[in-house]
């Protein structure tokens, strides 16, 4: 009987123990967005709703307590980070003027309507009104998970809304401290000093301790996934205890956190992948549901007032920031999809709005009326802006199709990189290099080959070298990459490559410097001098000596007539794509035609890179280019094929005054692909 009554206890309402409430957790996670798609709605609005269901103001089945708190706050801080982090920072400062503009847009707006409609309909006083209506325009967002989801993260419209974010949270968050310090009458110089000063060291320590903390770690931690991913966490979580510190929410230290680690985290790398599926997976989710469990529907309940309260509050807000997301349009010429799914990021209110709410009712400026009508907002303006901004992010993309369609440029069907390998020892940075070669523009497969000599050794030989390229197959496949091991036999390993690279169809052939002193100017030997002669595919000659996410200037050198090759664009796009991974810039060395052929390109697909020139025609001078290199720049060298439009005599010694003066560089040596009738 005790044993039972035991039992019984543990259903006890609220749950209390951690394994049941973590378990039920798990289980609205995974079966509300699956329940929400049956009827076409965001997922994101199941979780909530889910939160408002089991929450102590529904069922009573969880109340807040410590655990729930520390999971929603990592989400919440989480959310930012990403975003911060997938930020396009050669778009963000491309549009920095739009993300000024727009964070003015969505300060102004709900604040002028709102501090009127507080004031004059509602009969509130002045701070009460003033307060209330910063609210309005801060915004929280929730639905940022859905535009990742969708693709669209990387458009110039999000890039606007969460540059935005900031601006206008920041603003109202001093504009609460202001209000709250006027109310104690604390405005005084010493607070004003305080203030500032502290958001000045917070900076300081974010944008300049923080990137060389980083970075010490990440060249001496290579390679060593894990300490990197708690290494992140701690640096986001510092920063938002920093900010706290200085008297700013602590999203705003996580944000900022993301942009100062953004270049160190390439978009297809495995740790952003690990970062993106942990968040998504658990953290994010847990936040919305803790959103849903602020909710008391029991509100509306209270009389015609309350009621009335929080639809006022509610239009009020939608309607401040659709007409900050319709000036935005009108002042930037973005499109109608742009417009609504900036208007459906900046709509949702959650944790900075409750902040600002609690922070007045505390000090006595605001009644229990507003308090209760912002979390009826909450709930209303966060299953608003899901439903907008899937919306707006479904149709973006169905427009992009169209305009694909449209595009003469033809891209493959599936890209087929080839990386052959005598030594494991050098093989993950190529495979993080091949990873962060892929485009996105098409179904991409890395085939790792592993070619044995034909003796009596073979057999044992292969299945050694299929046990030690398991391991590389969960490397990749941690960056959701297809890795194809391939173990061959061959008479010799530049026979075997070949074969292979026609089998699989390579686009391009990665391979590791070569260590032996042969036939090309002494550096490359037999096997590399045949593998280029006999194949078709662009070839990457990859010296890599340092982790890929240091690297501060792409130094791009081609010969003259590179523009004429049939492979010119194949392998500037991989350059670009590269440039945009590792955040850097590109200087590019050449004689003015291939520039301008490369100035084309990047303005036609709108990458946002900014190119610099410098004109280089004597291969002499390759030696002084190392003067101007410093050591965490990676060095692209674009050869051609004996034989080639842009071959020259001078190219023979390329390989060789590379390896003499740029030996402890990341560096690549490129041989472009060629025509079929070439050879």
């Amino acid at each position: 009987m005790g044993s039972w009554a035991h039992l019984l206890h543990e259903f006890d309402l609220p749950l209390e123990d951690p394994v049941p409430i973590f378990s039920l957790m798990l289980f609205i996670i995974l079966l509300a967005p699956i329940l929400l798609r049956k009827a076409r709605m965001p997922g994101i609005i199941g979780l909530i709703i889910s939160g408002v269901v089991i929450g102590p103001n529904g069922l009573g089945i969880l109340e807040e307590n410590a655990a729930i708190r520390l999971f929603s706050t990592i989400g919440l801080l989480y959310i930012l980070f990403i975003a911060g982090i997938e930020l396009d920072m050669f778009e963000f400062r491309k549009n920095r003027h739009k993300s000024l503009g727009f964070g003015f847009f969505t300060f102004f707006f709900p604040l002028a309507l709102g501090f009127p409609v507080c004031r004059y309909l509602l009969g509130y006083d002045t701070a009460a009104s003033l307060l209330t209506a910063s609210m309005f325009s801060t915004h929280t967002l929730v639905a940022y998970p859905i535009a990742a989801r969708f693709g669209v993260a990387r458009d110039e419209a999000v890039a606007t809304a969460v540059g935005g974010t900031i601006l206008t949270d920041t603003a109202v968050l001093f504009l609460l401290a202001v209000i709250t310090g006027s109310a104690e009458g604390g405005l005084s110089l010493a607070f004003w000093l305080r203030l500032l000063l502290g958001l000045a060291i917070f900076s300081s320590i974010v944008f300049f301790v923080v990137p060389r903390v980083a970075r010490w770690f990440f060249i001496h931690l290579e390679g060593e996934q894990t300490s990197l991913y708690v290494l992140v966490l701690a640096l986001v979580f510092f920063s938002g205890f920093l900010a706290e510190l200085a008297g700013v929410e602590a999203i705003i230290g996580a944000f900022m956190a993301g942009l100062a680690l953004n270049k160190f985290i390439p978009h297809s790398s495995a740790l952003m992948n690990r970062l993106e599926f942990v968040g998504h997976a658990i953290f994010i989710p847990i936040f919305l549901i803790s959103v849903g469990m602020l909710v008391d529907l029991r509100i509306l309940l209270q009389g015609q007032w309350a009621i009335v309260v929080a639809l006022t509050l509610s239009v009020v807000a939608l309607l401040g920031k659709w007409f900050a997301a319709l000036a935005t349009q009108a002042a930037f010429r973005f499109t109608r999809n742009q417009r609504q799914l900036i208007f459906g990021l900046s709509s949702s209110h959650a944790a900075a709005t409750l902040a600002v709410i609690l922070v007045g009712f505390n000090a006595g400026i605001i009644d229990e009326y507003i308090l209760n009508g912002t979390v009826i907002l909450i709930l209303i303006t966060c299953i608003a802006a899901s439903v907008v901004t899937e919306n707006a992010a479904v149709n973006m993309i169905r427009d992009q199709e169209v305009e694909n369609k449209k595009e003469l440029h033809s891209w493959p069907q599936e890209e087929n990189i080839l990386l052959p390998i005598a030594r494991f020892d050098n093989l993950e940075p190529l495979i993080a290099l091949a990873i962060l070669l892929r485009s996105g523009k098409a179904p991409f497969t890395l085939h790792v080959l592993t070619v044995v000599k034909y003796d009596g050794e073979a057999e044992a030989n292969m299945l050694k070298a299929r046990r030690r390229l398991a391991h590389f197959v969960s490397y990749a496949a941690a960056t959701e990459t297809r890795l194809n091991p391939i173990v061959t036999l061959d008479v010799n390993s530049a026979d075997g490559i070949i074969r292979i690279s026609r089998e699989v169809i390579a686009d391009i052939i990665i391979m590791g410097w070569p260590r032996k002193e042969t036939l090309i100017d002494k550096i490359f030997g037999p096997t590399t001098e045949t593998i280029i002669n006999s194949t078709r595919s662009t070839v990457f000659l990859c010296n890599l000596r340092k982790p890929l996410n240091t690297v501060k200037v792409v130094r791009l050198v081609c010969p003259a007539a590179a523009e004429l090759e049939p492979g010119f664009y194949h392998w500037l796009d991989k350059a670009v794509h590269l440039a945009k991974e590792f955040s850097a810039r590109i200087s590019v060395y050449s004689e003015t035609d291939a520039f301008q052929a490369m100035v084309a390109y990047v303005q036609k697909i709108k990458s946002g890179l900014a190119i610099h020139h410098s004109l280089f025609s004597e291969w002499s001078d390759l030696g002084l280019l190392a003067n101007e290199a410093s050591a965490e720049d990676f060095l692209i060298v674009v050869s051609a094929r004996e034989g080639s439009v842009s071959f020259s005599n001078a190219l023979k010694s390329v390989p060789a005054e590379m390896g003499v003066h740029f030996s402890e560089n990341n560096a690549m040596l490129i041989y472009p692909a060629i025509s079929p009738s070439f050879q």
